[in-house]
Parts: structure tokens; sequence; C-alpha cells
């Protein structure tokens, strides 16, 4: 009995949560974009082995906060001296997203008895904000790296991703007929927010997407811009780079730099050139204006020049000084306000008013 209305919690006693999250996984996971159902199925694994034997029932608010606490200690994994070693907050916070969705599914589509979601009685960690940028030598050094690296897409792609702003399965999932060198477009039917958008080209893009194109080394059996080895099914899927991009980046002297900072690049500089944000986002793709300010790291070097370029506009000159700090002899003497002026008469009128005859 909850609120006068009473629940039937047999079936929530009955069910799992790893039964519940089997069910999501086939019922829920598959309809989403092929992008996100990876990472998902990852975390529906982590949770299972967590919370699997537990009955919906029996999960509360505090089982869901010892499950948090624990995933941000890292109890369960050790550095090499036995320590645990913490997770990143936006790790645990779309883990605990998860579960709270399959608690929200259950209880709402598939009716399952479940008097109230415990996963939204349990604070999330707040994720905390990144601005890695690179400088211009990190830059220089991580190109030059690139550009030496025997697999030429790597740096095609690379350069991709920090001009266009592209996420890596945009660029990954790239078909021949997508790129319009004429038109310098890229189109993308499927994107992470779920709606098509066209992304322009700048000609260093549009130079690398040229050679990626015409790159003799690709089979002639797939359309994929950056295709792969094939497989030994002898599919051809796209290029996995990723390992490859980690021992890249570490000679470079950059090992903190991630590929999706490569996209948090691109739209720094974008707000730097002067572009609006209503801009931006048709580049980017992104729908909601409050998840772009996000990305807007204008460089401390350049809020400087700004604020030395207001500030020179904003002085101004003395009263009686001319543009060239000379004191100025043509100006009139200052006038007494007419308000300071009419009053004195009044105080004159009066005091002649009082004299005695």
């Amino acid at each position: 009995m909850v609120q006068g209305v009473y629940i039937k919690r047999a079936s929530s006693t009955r069910l799992t949560v790893g039964e519940a999250i089997d069910r999501y996984l086939t019922e829920v996971t598959k309809k989403k974009a092929e992008s996100t159902q990876g990472p998902e199925e990852r975390r529906a694994a982590i949770v299972k082995k967590a919370l699997g034997k537990y009955s919906m029932a029996a999960v509360t608010p505090d089982v869901v906060t010892k499950f948090r606490e624990d995933r941000l200690a890292g109890n369960d994994r050790k550095d090499s001296a036995g320590n645990p070693i913490p997770r990143a907050n936006d790790t645990v916070r779309l883990e605990m997203a998860f579960l709270g969705h399959l608690f929200e599914v259950a209880k709402e589509e598939w009716k399952v008895g479940l008097p109230y979601n415990p996963v939204n009685s349990v604070k999330r960690p707040k994720p905390k904000k990144r601005t890695r940028r690179l400088s211009e030598e990190e830059e220089k050094k991580l190109f030059e790296a690139l550009d030496a690296y025997s697999n030429p897409m790597l740096g095609w792609i690379v350069r991709i991703a920090i001009e266009t702003a592209m996420r890596e399965s945009e660029i990954l999932k790239l078909r021949k007929h997508q790129v319009d060198l004429e038109k310098r477009t890229i189109t993308l039917p499927e994107t992470k927010p779920g709606e098509p958008r066209t992304v322009p080209l700048n000609q260093t893009v549009t130079d690398a997407f040229r050679k990626a194109v015409n790159n003799p080394v690709c089979p002639s059996t797939t359309d994929l811009v950056f295709p792969g080895e094939p497989g030994r099914d002898g599919k051809i899927r796209p290029y996995q780079f990723l390992s490859c991009w980690r021992k890249l980046k570490l000679s470079a002297g950059v090992s903190d730099y991630r590929f999706h900072d490569n996209r948090h690049e691109a739209i720094s500089r974008l707000v730097e050139a002067g572009f609006s944000d209503q801009a931006i986002a048709a580049i980017t793709g992104h729908k909601d204006l409050k998840t772009l300010a996000r990305y807007r790291h204008v460089r401390s070097q350049k809020l400087v020049k700004m604020l030395d370029k207001a500030g020179s506009v904003a002085k101004m000159p003395d009263r009686r000084e001319n543009g060239s700090g000379k004191q100025r002899r043509d100006l009139p003497r200052t006038r007494r306000p007419r308000l300071a002026k009419s009053r004195s008469i009044a105080r004159r009128r009066l005091r002649r008013l009082n004299r005695v005859p």
C-alpha cells in the first residue's frame, strides 16, 4: 500500500536485476543507435555483475549508494602496489543512469510491482568538466608523429576530427557517397542525437578527404572511406585505430590527450573564430545550446588581448586634456547646474522679504 494505492509486489520479488537487464538489452538497447549499443552493453555487464542476484524489490537506495561508492573508489581493481584505482565521476554517473532507466522501464512499461525508483533517491556524481586543449607546440609534435606513421589514414582521421568536430563513430562509418568534394560537404544520415546533419569542410579537410577517397591501398570491394583489414570472415569493417593512436600520442608527449578532445578543440576554435552558438550547433549537431556551452573555453592569451583592446577603447581622456595629453585652454569654465542657480535666487528674494523696514 503506497499513498492509498495497492501495489502487487510479487512480480518485483520474483524478477532479479540480472533477468531484467537481459530483457532490457533485448527490448530496449537493440532499438537504439548502433554507436550507443556497445557502451550500454558494457555498462549492463558491470551492473549485472554487482547487482544481478538481487531481486528488483530488494534494491533500495542504500544498495544503490553502496554500488556508487564502490565504483567510485575502484575497490574491484588494484594497481601494482595493491591500491584501488578510483573511477571517473562520469563513468559511474552513466552506470547509475542505466540502472535508473532500467527501473523506470520495469515500473512503467513492464508493470513490475515497484512502488518507486530507488535510483532517483540517490545523488549521482557530478561530471568533471574537461578542458584539455592542444598548445601550438603539442599540435606540431603530434602531427609530426602522425605524418611519420606508416598508415596515413590515422593522420587524415585526426585532421578531420580536429577541423570538423565530427565524432569518432561518424568518421569511421563514412561511405564514399557521403563525401561531396565539389560542394565540400559531408552528409551524415545517422548521428548520436538521432538527426541527420551536413558538415561543411574547409580546404584542409577537403584535401584530407580527397586523399582518403582516392587512396590506392583501399580495396575496391568496399565503399568505406577508412576501411580496415578483412576479418576472419572476410568482411571489411571500419579502421580500428585507437591502439595506434595511444602509442603515437604517448611518443608525442600528449598522453593525456584523448581522441574525443579533438572535438572539444574544434568547437573551441570555432568559438574563437567568432561563430555564433547557432552556427556551431549546426556544424557539430548539438541539440541543446547548454550542452555546447561547456566546450567554450577561449584561450587565456586571447582573452588578455581582448581585454587590452577593450581597455584602450574604454579609456576616456581628461576633460582638460586633448588626445595628446596636453592641457586644453579652449574649454569653457564649468558652470553650476541651473537648479543650484535657481535656489540661490530664491534665497536672495527670501532675505529681501524678511528685511525689517
